[in-house]
């Protein structure tokens, strides 16, 4: 293997947990929805802020108040999920 194809690879894997970090953010801000937590702290408003952009073009297209139940996470996470497993198929080929 030389340098490129392993600097690649590297910057591949890096991209993959970094994907899966944001999964990891978007999976506990829904958590933190269960238990309403102070909406001012520092933690809740920097995933808001991260998490937002990816849950906002679901929730426009599934209105929570239309089904009772938020459930832009659980697809967000579904689609983060696809995307990856596409990503690593059509990169192993």
């Amino acid at each position: 293997m030389n340098l490129a194809r392993g600097f690649g690879f590297s910057l591949l894997g890096l991209l993959f947990q970094l994907i899966n970090l944001y999964m990891w953010a978007i999976i506990i801000r829904a958590l933190l929805s269960w238990v309403s937590p102070d909406p001012h702290n520092p933690i809740v408003c920097f995933l808001e802020r991260l998490t937002e952009p990816a849950l906002k073009p679901i929730r426009a297209l599934l209105p929570p108040h239309r089904i009772g139940i938020d459930l832009s996470p659980l697809i967000a996470v579904l689609l983060i999920q696809f995307l990856v497993q596409t990503l690593r198929y059509a990169l192993v080929f």
